[in-house]
Parts: C-alpha cells; structure tokens; sequence
C-alpha cells in the first residue's frame, strides 16, 4: 500500500503462488446466518473480484480490533463507529484495489455511500454495515463502480464459499488464506470459520492485513471484544513480514446466535474455554499463513525470546530480531549469522544480561552463555538454515518472559515486488 501514481492502482503481475504456501485450502465449517457473495467494481485494470458481500442473521454481534496507525482510514473508523454500543452487525462489505486511506472527507463520503448502498440491498440500516478495504493508499474509493456492482452481488447471496471469499480480498497474496475450527459450548457443538488477506506491510499493532472470523455461538460483544483482543495479541500482534503498520489492519469476529446454546454474556464464563482454544486455532492459523505468503519469502521462522525482564520485554526482544533487515537477509542467504542476532537483540533496549545470552538455531546452539558455543558445528548448522522453516531461540538471561513471533525472510523478490507495485 503506497501513494497513488499516474497509473491506476492494481497492476500487480502475476506472482507464482509462495513456496511456504499450504498444499490446498483447508475445509471450512458452514456458518449458520452467514450468507455471501463476490463481484468485481473494476479496481483493478485486470480481471479479478475485488468485493465480498457478507450478510449476517439479525441476532449477529461483532467486535473488531483494529491498526494503531496514527493516520488510519475511513473504513476502519466506519468500523469503530458501527461496533459502538449494541455491536449489533447486519453485514460486511470488503473491497480489495483501493485503501481509502489519508483520503479525507471525500474517502468519507465514499464509505457511507457504499455502506448505505449495500444496507439496503440487504435490509439493513447503514450503521449496521462494517467495511474493510486494502489496496493502494491515497486514493479515494470509487463509490459509483462500487454501487453499481453490489445489486448484482447482492442478488447471489448464498452459503459462503469460502475458497471465493478469500480470493475476493486479496491484494500481493499469492494464495487464498482461511482455517476453521470446532469447539463446544454447554455441550453444544459450535462452529469457526476465518479468512484473511496480507503479504506485505506487515507488522500489526491491535497488517496489509484483513481478517473476518466468524462463528455461530450466541457470545455478547463485551466477551467477544474481550476474547478477540487477548487471542489477537498472541497470533497478528505475534508476527511481523517487514516491520510497516498498515493504514488499514483489522481482524473482526462476528456472532451469529444460531447455535442452540443459552448466551455467553461474559468472558469470564467458565463455558467459553474450549471456545478460546478453537478461536486461538484459527486465529493463529491465519496470521502464520501471512507470513508464509510474506512478499518473496522463501522461509518461516519462529523466533523464541526466554529469559527476559518480562514477556513484555520479550516480544520487543523478538520483534527486533524479527525486523532487522540484517537478520533476514541472512537468513534468506541460508546463513546462521548469529553474530547479526545477538546485534538485534543488544538494539532492542531492553534488559539483558550480556554473559548470559545464548542463541539456537534449531537444536543447534551457536552461542551459548556470552560466548561461541563449544559445540558449534558450522556444517551441522548450514544444513539446518536450508530447511524452509526455522526456528531461533535467543535466551537473553534477565528474568523469567517469554515471547514467540513468527517472520520470514528478506529477498530480492520483495524488492521487486514493492519496486513495481503501482507500475
């Protein structure tokens, strides 16, 4: 997502789809009182969909988390503003092609239009409609090809097909994301499904990064909010594929009370717990699937942060290595460098304790207690940097926090893939 050019947004080539990409997109559980559809407005100049309708039963309650991006966007506060109060959600308009950020009141104008436009397609009042857009910034949304697109859309609303879905909403991704999951609730089966978009410009705070999870449980928007920021934290907020926030990242969960189980009104209820674990799953599943498709990337790494003041401490230790540029090139290079690594982790400014810190690639150490490890094996260790996922446990010797982040490599393709984006 950049500032607009002479040229139209959307001109991305043809990418092959990311080596780290899944074998196929997994089998998602039907959603009772989700209906949608896909269409193209033409915000891109070649063909592909770039809108997804979702229409939701009137029971339907949302929450949503969104980017902290000081400069944000008209959807996202469209969003902010339509989950205030009940968080009563009648439906979701997603477009792909055009951000419709840092395009003041006109970029207003065009969210309230296409949100008016679609409510009433659907039945709906327009501060029931939630938006969500990606593309270029800088650019104000064409709301004349929006509205005249959405009749036809709106008239083949159907069961989601979730493949579509998630092809609909991407921008640089290579491949369609989704992952689903299946929990009880006072013994009552309830179901999960979640798609999401994002390649680049990936370093969420709550990346560009959309995701929509839905689910039939009958859960109050306070436990939801509540659910869905902590279980955020730990899957978007835990992964990183360049360092840039976007203008426009959200992850939203919607409701539907179809299930046949008595309201969960709180977070605290005992009865969610098997909920959270499948919420995590899927929330989880999705963010790390981001950063398989991270632009050029060719491997996933976990890095693992021990031994820090706090966890809080911890994350700032892993993100920096997760971001150094450094790092990443060396990894890309399949080169254990851990010299670059202990670099990040002295630049994060945070405690540690120098004669402490260790540092693993895999179940090889390099460095151990302060100092090149006694059982570094370079050929051990160049074989392991040649598998396409990693994992780096750095322990930094200051306290008990723990932190995990996932991120990929720095190549020459992300370069290109960036270079060209509106050309």
């Amino acid at each position: 997502m950049t500032a607009p050019k002479t040229k139209a947004a959307g001109a991305a080539k043809a990418a092959p789809v990311s080596p780290l990409a899944p074998a196929s997109f997994p089998d998602l559980p039907a959603i009772a009182g989700v209906r949608a559809a896909i269409g193209r407005a033409g915000l891109y100049r070649h063909e592909r969909p770039d809108l997804a309708l979702f229409a939701f039963a009137p029971e339907t309650r949302a929450a949503g988390v969104f980017t902290t991006n000081a400069v944000g966007s008209a959807p996202t506060d469209w969003c902010k503003q339509a989950l205030k109060g009940t968080g009563a959600a009648a439906g979701l308009l997603v477009n792909a092609g055009c951000a419709n950020s840092f395009t003041g009141a006109a970029g207003d104008a065009a969210a309230k239009k296409t949100a008016s436009t679609a409510a009433a397609l659907i039945g709906a009042k327009p501060e029931a409609m939630t938006l969500a857009s990606t593309g270029v910034i800088g650019v104000v949304l064409d709301h004349e090809k929006v509205t005249a697109a959405l009749p036809a859309i709106a008239a083949s609303l159907a069961p989601v097909h979730w493949p579509d879905a998630a092809r609909a909403i991407m921008t640089t991704d290579t491949f369609p994301k989704g992952a689903g999951a299946t929990a009880k609730i006072d013994g009552v089966k309830v179901s999960i499904s979640g798609i999401a978009k994002g390649s680049g410009m990936i370093a969420p705070d709550m990346a560009t990064m959309l995701a929509f999870v839905f689910t039939d449980a009958a859960i109050a928007p306070a436990a939801l909010k509540a659910m869905l920021k902590e279980e955020t934290d730990a899957s978007f907020n835990a992964i990183t594929v360049d360092g840039d926030r976007s203008t426009n990242d959200c992850v939203l969960l919607y409701a539907t009370h179809q299930a046949k189980h008595a309201p969960v009104k709180t977070v605290a209820d005992p009865r969610l717990a098997d909920f959270r674990k499948a919420l995590k799953k899927v929330l989880v599943d999705l963010a790390i699937q981001i950063v398989r498709d991270g632009e050029g990337a060719t491997k996933l790494v976990a890095v693992k942060v021990k031994g820090a003041k706090s966890d809080a401490s911890a994350k700032i230790i892993a993100r920096t290595i997760c971001e150094s540029p450094l790092v990443k090139t060396a990894i890309a290079g399949e080169d254990a460098n851990w010299g670059r690594i202990v670099m990040a982790v002295g630049r994060s400014d945070q405690p540690v304790v120098r004669e402490k810190i260790s540092v693993k690639f895999g179940p090889h150490w390099a460095a151990k207690n302060g100092a090149v490890s006694k059982t570094y094996d370079e050929g051990a260790m160049s074989a392991y940097m040649k598998r396409s996922e990693l994992e780096i446990t750095v322990d930094v010797g200051a306290g008990d926090g723990e932190a995990l982040m996932h991120t990929c490599d720095l190549t020459k393709r992300y370069v290109e893939i960036n270079g060209d984006y509106r050309s």
